[in-house]
């Protein structure tokens, strides 16, 4: 049975933007004008700050990273600004924004994941974690306590967060699906029988792990990273993933109430169309905050090197195969630790190791870093720090 409740109205506005008497203003063609002159704005914001990047490349695994947080504003100020102008096929875009938002996430966890490795004594991410003793989870389990320095548990918080670039994608394609087939129906509330509810659901949950795990790393490691800035970089992405998820449910809540339909516009369009449009104006400031706490005035050139290529750094900020591996080898982890293998379970002796295979991995190695140089031997100011050879970025010299 496909949804009762449309969307869209049924008389289609004949109207262009411009006749033969110039601009033809209504309501929608000025949130049109807005929307489109927000996003371009946001678009450059975004494109000077990645600029900047790109030319001062001197650290490819931060850097990659921070490029594709940045990207953030400018897709989401894009696609929302094409389902305002396109309102009738909105939830087709809303659906495909809001899958850069697990890129966003996944890239956030990886950063920290260097950051805690470059500022460790000897650039060993291990030693950052080695003192430290059990602990409380964040809210609201806190009743239980978790001890860091099991090497499941760092698994644990890696896939929490990576699990999102899985799930977040696989509902959007079932709702786009849906959509098609007349079955999502999310002009129909909270009904059991269509596909937008239980998509919902999949997705709050998926979500929902994935800030817990960025949360729960972001409490263990956090002297580590104060002189990053991490609260800044983070509430740069949270913010607009609490902005963009609360103003749509208030939007929603208001129609057939405050919001009301006219001709050509459903309450639902109405609603639709409000919630992109603020989107596109606070993009703008969320670029402008992205810039100040991703700056590129945090890696430096040597004196006289020239500017990198833009090429390689847009490749690395494009391609997702470091997502992959991660993703793979968290997998394979779990998978030996159900079937019982000892190198995922604990510490083993000379004679076992010799017999059964290599030890377990340790932090450093569940996250994808480990340290070849001893700490005697690396220099004062920049270091080259070799990663897993599961990762995508086989071995790295910081310039």
């Amino acid at each position: 049975m496909g949804c009762t409740a449309s969307d869209n109205a049924v008389d289609v506005d004949q109207s262009t933007f411009w006749d033969p008497n110039g601009i033809h203003w209504d309501a929608h063609k000025i949130g049109w004008t807005i929307a489109g002159s927000c996003a371009l704005l946001t678009v450059l914001i975004s494109a000077i700050t990645v600029v900047q990047h790109f030319r001062n490349y001197t650290n490819r695994s931060q850097q990659r990273q921070i490029i594709r947080i940045l990207y953030m504003p400018p897709v989401y100020a894009i696609i929302s600004f094409f389902s305002y102008r396109f309102f009738r096929d909105y939830t087709y875009y809303s659906l495909i924004e809001v899958v850069y938002e697990a890129v966003t996430i996944s890239a956030f966890l990886l950063l920290l994941i260097d950051y805690v490795a470059s500022t460790a004594t000897g650039h060993s991410a291990e030693k950052a974690i080695a003192r430290k003793d059990k602990r409380p989870l964040p809210f609201p389990f806190c009743c239980w306590r978790y001890r860091p320095t099991k090497v499941y548990f760092m698994y644990t918080v890696k896939w929490f967060v990576l699990q999102y670039v899985i799930i977040r994608p696989a509902v959007s394609i079932a709702g786009i699906i849906a959509q098609s087939y007349d079955v999502l129906c999310e002009a129909g509330g909270f009904n059991w029988r269509f596909a937008s509810v239980w998509l919902s659901a999949i997705d709050f949950i998926s979500i929902s792990v994935a800030l817990y795990g960025l949360l729960m790393f972001y409490g263990l490691t956090a002297d580590e990273l104060k002189n990053r800035r991490p609260l800044a970089k983070f509430l740069s992405i949270k913010l607009i993933v609490m902005f963009t998820f609360y103003q749509s449910f208030v939007f929603s809540a208001l129609e057939g109430r405050v919001i009301k339909a006219t001709r050509y516009w459903t309450a639902t369009n109405i609603a639709d169309g409000l919630n992109a449009l603020t989107i596109c104006i606070e993009m703008v400031f969320f670029a402008i905050l992205m810039w100040w706490a991703y700056t590129p005035a945090e890696y430096h050139r040597e004196e006289g090197a020239l500017a990198t290529s833009i090429w390689r750094p847009l490749w690395d900020s494009i391609n997702y195969a470091d997502f992959a591996l991660e993703i793979i080898d968290s997998f394979k982890f779990f998978i030996d630790y159900v079937l019982g293998k000892p190198s995922a379970h604990g510490q083993r002796s000379e004679e076992e190791e010799d017999s059964q295979g290599p030890p377990r991995k340790n932090f450093a190695e569940a996250f994808g870093i480990s340290s070849t140089r001893a700490p005697s031997e690396v220099p004062n100011s920049e270091e080259y720090i070799t990663l897993d050879p599961k990762s995508s970025d086989r071995e790295f010299t910081a310039l």
